[in-house]
């Protein structure tokens, strides 16, 4: 039998432990037969601390990941500070005997740690990406990736992405039939669309800047056909000025700008409206259904109308 066995660090963000129990816990033959032996283990075996105030009890000490197939580091409060130095070694000591690491959400930060994703790409949780990308700059970072399967070292981004990894690895391991049926045991979806982008929270429109009332009067009016040349006009520059200064203010051109504004009013109008998506469109400036579709999923890596299912009010 395939053993997983969780690496539970202190400050253990619970969900991203029970995820993977749950799911390869659940992972069966037909005929009931488990596929995974599924174990816990600490530092010298002591109960951790979990943020969510309860503490969490390992079944072993670090021991146990000399005989696991697979290894989960679910996430963990203190990320910015390494492990334990016996932690980090009993990583690297069992992904170089050829056990498969996970990491859930922040528990990614273990692995940079110790040094097993240095050339590699690998998810974590969105508001956590650009920290990981700037403290280890030998990481490819993938803020938008649910998850990221690197071979023999995976990871995932936050709580429930945690889910989506242990089924894509259920099905890996044993195929697509396998992971169905853990899929709606746990009523979760076998495979979700897009990626972390359609969960961040969106960007409004920046406060602040002698520009700003430019960008008040464009975010109004994102049905016309702005460009820099009517920007620039309400503000009173000519346009070379006007996207100097707009840059200077915001940290972007102006039809980036616009771009990402016109995404966010359609972001607003599929959670909050029932119009069609080609209103939504025109609404927002992207004149034809076609556009909106091609600018929102890259933007959001999903599309307007499995925004709408995931996300309508």
């Amino acid at each position: 039998m395939h053993r997983v066995v969780a690496l539970c660090l202190d400050g253990l963000v619970a969900f991203d432990l029970t995820a993977p129990a749950q799911a390869f816990g659940l992972a069966a033959r037909p005929g009931g037969e488990p596929l995974y032996e599924f174990s816990t283990c600490s530092v010298g075996g002591a109960e951790v601390r979990t943020t969510s105030g309860f503490g969490v009890s390992p079944r072993s000490g670090l021991g146990a990941l000399r005989h696991a197939d697979t290894v989960v580091v679910p996430a963990y409060a203190a990320v910015l500070q390494p492990p334990p130095d016996e932690a980090l070694a009993a990583l690297r000591a069992a992904a170089r005997r050829g056990a498969r690491v996970l990491s859930v959400c922040s528990g990614a930060f273990a692995l940079a740690h110790a040094g097993l994703l240095d050339g590699r790409r690998a998810a974590t949780h969105w508001a956590w990406a650009g920290e990981l990308a700037r403290r280890f700059p030998a990481i490819e970072v993938d803020p938008d990736a649910l998850y990221v399967d690197e071979g023999e070292v995976m990871t995932s981004a936050g709580l429930s992405a945690g889910i989506d990894l242990s089924l894509h690895v259920i099905r890996k391991d044993f195929g697509a039939a396998a992971g169905e049926r853990v899929a709606r045991h746990m009523v979760a979806a076998p495979h979700r669309e897009g990626g972390q982008a359609q969960f961040a929270k969106p960007i409004a429109v920046e406060a602040g800047g002698s520009l700003e009332p430019t960008r008040r009067w464009a975010s109004a009016r994102l049905e016309q056909p702005l460009d820099i040349a009517a920007m620039a006009r309400h503000a009173g520059v000519s346009p070379r000025t006007f996207a100097r200064r707009f840059r200077e203010e915001t940290g972007t051109t102006p039809l980036q700008w616009l771009l990402a504004q016109r995404v966010l009013e359609a972001r607003r109008l599929l959670e909050e409206s029932d119009q069609p998506v080609e209103a939504v469109a025109w609404r927002c400036g992207f004149g034809t259904a076609a556009s909106l579709r091609d600018h929102f999923r890259r933007a959001t890596a999903t599309t307007p109308s499995a925004y709408r299912r995931s996300f309508s009010t």
